[in-house]
């Protein structure tokens, strides 16, 4: 028996045509019907692509802009003052300035950015971060992990440059959201600036815990219904909030006796041969 065509737009397309469109870089779902096998569009597997200035620009401008970035440091305020150190650090352009890190305790507070921002104190190569090991005690990364080629290269970074028990706070979108629902199926508004790859939280903790890093804590919330962010489960949540903690696993000297284990115990009685030669 022949296997049924696949129906994509106004004509047909055999299965092993869709196998072969697959594996050249698309992605699709095969959704089963009355009338056979029918595939929603398929869509390019594109990597991420940096941000631009003029993109980022006109997009913190804009009306959505104002208002994701008003929720996020509502966001932020519950997280930064509960972070201890000297050196907090945000890797890549969000916000113009420090806004982002307003919250902070913490004495030092630096923005390097990875686009021609003028508010950027440093422009930086994320897959390289010119920053000693374990450095840093707090790094976030704003929606950074959506406009890199590699986010698990930068994670990895990430863990190099911080601290023992340092930690990281991740913001992003949620891929799952109307919004991410929306970029999915190649629908274009202007929620974000353009390039972005959606990273699930599932998809984080995923790649934390294979660096040692443990989740502490994961906060949901809406951006067009603010008031349903106080719920403790969000359908469709358009942000998160991720702070995870870097493990630190105390190493033990295997084979290495103390000398304390060797020592005779005081007031030990002695041996018989010994007692008779001290009372001679």
């Amino acid at each position: 028996m022949d296997e049924p065509d696949v129906i994509v737009g106004e004509g047909r397309k055999p299965l092993d045509a869709e196998r072969r469109a697959r594996g050249a870089g698309y992605h699709g779902r095969i959704l089963a019907s009355s009338v056979g096998y029918v595939n929603v569009p398929l869509i390019p597997r594109r990597p991420a692509i940096p941000l631009d200035r003029t993109s980022l620009l006109r997009w913190q401008r804009s009306r959505r802009g104002r208002r994701i970035l008003a929720i996020e440091q509502v966001e932020l305020r519950a997280v930064l003052p509960d972070l201890f150190g000297r050196h907090l650090l945000q890797i890549g352009n969000w916000a113009r300035g420090r806004r982002l890190l307003a919250s902070s305790r913490m004495l030092h507070r630096a923005v390097l950015g990875n686009c021609d921002d003028a508010t950027s104190q440093a422009r930086i190569d994320l897959a390289q971060l010119p920053l000693a090991t374990h450095s840093v005690d707090a790094i976030v990364l704003p929606h950074t992990l959506e406009f890199v080629a590699s986010p698990h290269g930068l994670l990895r970074e990430v863990d190099r440059v911080l601290t023992s028990r340092g930690q990281v706070v991740i913001l992003g979108c949620n891929p799952w959201s109307l919004w991410g629902l929306r970029e999915w199926v190649g629908l274009r508004h202007h929620a974000y600036p353009p390039g972005a790859v959606l990273r699930s939280t599932g998809r984080l903790c995923d790649w934390l815990s294979l660096l040692d890093f443990e989740v502490t804590r994961v906060r949901r919330f809406t951006i067009t219904l603010p008031a349903l962010s106080r719920l403790p489960w969000v359908p469709g949540a358009g942000g998160y909030l991720l702070v995870a903690r870097k493990r630190v696993v105390p190493m033990t000297l295997a084979g290495v006796r103390s000398r304390a284990q060797v020592r005779p115990i005081v007031g030990a009685s002695l041996p018989l041969s010994r007692a008779r030669a001290q009372r001679l």
